[in-house]
């Protein structure tokens, strides 16, 4: 079956999957389009959004493909939203938090707390609240305490493709101590970077 665009057509299924969608997905929803066209067409329209008369580009995020807004719009964005609604916001107990998780998962509470220092039970409620952190089984030791491992909202939340693009510890240890030190109001409190 030939439909008459199938730019625009996988334009909207782009734009209308709430999550990054996976070209797999895609070719599922259009089984009768030869892979190639649906491929070349997809290549085709990241490149369209690349030009600079956009505003919004198709990225890859979290195995999938996503509408996002073009990262040199992303200070007058970031300040309309602030407008709009507060940031979603977490203590930097709870980034440290999340970044042991990130960095070492999937981890229990007991290895975090050895990493941290600190009790962390109630920063782990918030980020799995947050749907930041998921459980992920069970370590096959004594207690058999519960693992946990970040999800792919996290990954939607922050812009990476997969966790392989995860800042080094070290660069990750500023990007905290520079949030940190800017929150002059709030000094426990750090923003989260929204797409």
């Amino acid at each position: 079956m030939s439909y008459h665009n199938l730019s625009a057509l996988l334009e909207a299924i782009i734009y209308l999957a709430k999550d990054p969608v996976s070209v797999d997905s895609i070719r599922k929803a259009l089984p009768d389009v030869d892979r190639q066209e649906i491929d070349a067409c997809i290549a085709a329209l990241i490149e369209k959004y690349r030009e600079p008369q956009h505003g919004i580009e198709i990225r890859e995020v979290a195995d999938g493909l996503k509408f996002s807004t073009k990262p040199e719009h992303h200070e007058v964005l970031k300040a309309f939203l602030q407008a709009q609604t507060p940031p979603t916001r977490l203590s930097l107990a709870a980034l440290e938090t999340l970044a042991v998780i990130a960095y070492k998962q999937p981890v229990t509470v007991p290895e975090i707390q050895e990493i941290r220092g600190v009790q962390a039970s109630g920063v782990i409620k918030t980020l799995l609240d947050k749907k930041l952190v998921a459980t992920a089984g069970r370590k096959e030791v004594l207690g058999k305490p519960i693992l946990y491992k970040t999800t792919k909202e996290f990954l939607i939340h922050f812009g990476l493709k997969d966790l392989g693009e995860l800042p080094s510890m070290e660069e990750f240890e500023e990007l905290i101590k520079n949030q940190a030190d800017s929150e002059s109001s709030s000094p426990t409190e750090v923003e989260l970077p929204s797409n």
